[in-house]
């Protein structure tokens, strides 16, 4: 998570990855935060964006593999069940703050 730092009107004027003093936490899907690393020129490309609504394609087939018993998710390189456990861990956890839906998709 980052760790932002806020102006007399609150708005983001720093930002970092680790806590440290007048420093508050902030999600890093947050609109503002976004929006402040689009004006620093820190947003992320199209081909990045692309890569991560790939990502989650992929991680979505490799559900419906082992659904239909394709492969197991055993079968996969340790490596990879670590990445896929702890991506889906932060899914359930932002689905459970998103209580409308929707909005982590592509996540």
């Amino acid at each position: 998570m980052p760790y932002v730092k806020r102006d007399e009107q609150g708005r983001i004027i720093a930002v970092n990855l680790e806590p440290g003093n007048d420093l508050m936490e902030l999600p890093s899907g947050s609109p503002e935060l976004l929006e402040f690393m689009r004006r620093m020129g820190l947003e992320q490309s199209t081909l990045e964006q692309s890569d991560m609504r790939l990502v989650r394609v992929l991680e979505d087939l490799i559900d419906l593999l082992i659904a239909r018993d394709v492969i197991r998710f055993t079968d996969l390189p340790l490596p990879a069940q670590e990445k896929l456990m702890e991506r889906r861990s932060m899914r359930q956890t932002l689905g459970a703050l998103d209580l409308l839906g929707g909005a982590n998709e592509t996540i």
